[in-house]
């Protein structure tokens, strides 16, 4: 066992996950990441038009589902969650590429993030050779 603890969460106007897109560069919309008091230091380099991997804690999958049809199409064969970016999976962590357009203080500002409203951050890292 290990502890995982949330650094912050996510503000996004999607606040269905029915209604989200399935991938972040598919129609999502601007979303801010507010990230906790404790972990401000950790921020102080994130620079507006940086790439960056972010990963949640997807609280509203199911974690009991181990196959699922792709992008939910029920005309497309089952396949195993861990061949899949499925929501609903055993540890239902999240990946999204998001791009950095500003940061005030805690609040960090992206694109393409396909998350919903309230979801847990879990951390933020760059993407490797995208500096700019």
């Amino acid at each position: 066992m290990f502890e995982l603890r949330a650094v912050g969460h996510v503000e996004s106007p999607l606040a269905d996950r029915s209604a989200a897109p399935r991938q972040g560069d598919e129609g999502s919309p601007e979303s801010v990441l507010v990230f906790d008091e404790a972990v401000a230091d950790a921020l102080t380099d994130v620079q507006p038009g940086a790439d960056m991997l972010l990963f949640t804690w997807l609280h509203q999958g199911d974690r009991n589902v181990l196959r699922v049809h792709p992008r939910g199409e029920s005309a497309r064969p089952e396949e195993g969650v861990f061949s899949t970016r499925s929501p609903d999976r055993p540890n239902p962590i999240g990946l999204h590429r998001v791009q950095v357009v500003a940061v005030d203080g805690l609040r960090v500002r992206v694109r393409d993030l396909e998350a919903v409203d309230g979801t847990p951050i879990v951390d933020l890292k760059p993407v490797l050779g995208s500096e700019r």
